[in-house]
């Protein structure tokens, strides 16, 4: 249970203070916390954070980095640069990034604009020594959230790099695909991050059906023990996108998170 990280998102209406509050009380001991949950202030953040005894794991997020103009594209980029700052104020080690869709249908182009932009910030993030962990998303996404959809697209950005550009692996958006087992092995070394939740059938919202894990269709056991034997050995984020669980008390969706965690992921 040590390396159960709660994201922050899988309480979407609870303030930082209320999820920090809530590990505490439940025994997590990491927090992944989002930007737009942040004050004005991250570095009273941090302190509020350090101050409970927890660990951060990741910020989420950066990236969206294509754009219709060229000064669309210059602002993205300066905010991603801000991510990276607040990243570092936190002591995150790693920035996910949701990289962004075709701004104009153009999958290819869109692709060339992520990284065009990641070779702009990995120099960026290695000064800060923060980590840009490319999260690839299910490819229902690709129209509105993403044109970077599988783990393989995700390392070839990845590789050109050193140790400051590496992959989130999400089981929400990976588990389907064949090759998932033989590319967590050739992510060795690359793994900034695993998050789990559970695909329900039948999705009435794609963004917001994640399920707790056990409810759903992922072996996350299995995902779990091929990522450890890859490598990884950090903090695995539940991170769940489901207004069932926004609307309930922070501190009752901790304790489920616990729950199945050691339950379904362990």
């Amino acid at each position: 249970m040590s390396r159960l990280s709660f994201n922050q998102i899988t309480s979407g209406h609870a303030s930082l203070a209320e999820a920090v509050n809530a590990c505490v009380k439940h025994g997590v001991e990491w927090i992944a916390p989002w930007r737009h949950k942040l004050s004005a202030k991250p570095a009273e953040d941090a302190r509020l954070i350090r101050e409970a005894g927890l660990k951060i794991s990741s910020l989420c997020r950066g990236g969206m980095f294509p754009a219709a103009t060229a000064a669309e594209r210059s602002e993205r980029i300066d905010d991603n640069r801000r991510a990276i700052e607040e990243a570092a104020t936190l002591g995150a080690p790693v920035l996910v990034l949701v990289c962004g869709p075709a701004p104009d249908r153009d999958l290819d182009g869109a692709r060339r604009m992520v990284e065009d932009g990641i070779a702009i910030l990995a120099p960026i993030a290695r000064s800060a020594g923060v980590q840009l962990g490319i999260e690839p998303l299910h490819p229902m996404f690709a129209a509105s959230r993403s044109v970077v959809v599988t783990l393989e697209q995700s390392l070839k950005m990845a590789e050109p790099f050193g140790p400051e550009v590496g992959v989130v692996i999400d089981a929400y958006h990976v588990w389907w695909d064949p090759n998932l087992y033989s590319l967590i092995e050739r992510a060795r070394g690359r793994i900034a991050g695993f998050h789990v939740s559970d695909w329900i059938p039948l999705l009435a919202d794609p963004l917001m059906s994640r399920g707790m894990m056990g409810d759903g269709s992922i072996e996350l056991r299995r995902i779990r023990a091929a990522v450890d034997s890859a490598g990884y050995t950090g903090p695995i984020e539940v991170e769940i996108f489901n207004e069932s669980l926004w609307r309930k008390p922070a501190e009752d969706t901790v304790r489920l998170c616990a729950a199945r965690f050691e339950e379904r992921v362990l």
